[in-house]
């Protein structure tokens, strides 16, 4: 359980990201892009995409990048301090609680004290929607 407010979709959010196929908190926090949100009856659940920061200029299938210099405005919105790729090859449902999400180090003081990074630019949703294709194929 979180005392913060729940994601929406679209949402970038600061996340223990498991290293799969655990399902055990990852040790190092890093973006991960909200796909869905579900109620339930012990909590919230949401469903996250793994974001990274490493090897960027390669984009694999069911992959998209966020770049500062491609995309000023969608990078700043997303909150994101580095170029980042999400990979919807690895997505899963994990508890919106205190265990998996952090508040982020430099706090963006539009979110205040929750895992907020920024959100999704709607001139994203193009690369968002062809990786998730290629990720369901």
């Amino acid at each position: 359980m979180s005392t913060w407010p729940p994601p929406s979709p679209g949402d970038i959010v600061w996340c223990h990201f498991p290293f799969l196929p655990e399902t055990s908190p990852g040790p190092k926090p890093r973006p991960a892009l909200v796909l869905g949100v579900r109620e339930q009856e012990d909590g919230v659940a949401v469903k996250v995409a793994y974001g990274t920061t490493q090897r960027t200029t390669t984009l694999r299938s069911g992959e998209f990048l966020i770049a500062k210099a491609m995309h000023p405005v969608a990078f700043k919105q997303a909150g994101l301090a580095f170029d980042t790729k999400f990979d919807l090859n690895k997505v899963l449902d994990l508890p919106w609680s205190e265990q998996f999400f952090k508040v982020p180090p430099s706090l963006n003081q539009a979110y205040g004290q929750t895992p907020k990074l920024g959100s999704l630019h709607a001139s994203m949703s193009h690369a968002l929607f062809a990786a998730y294709g290629a990720a369901r194929k």
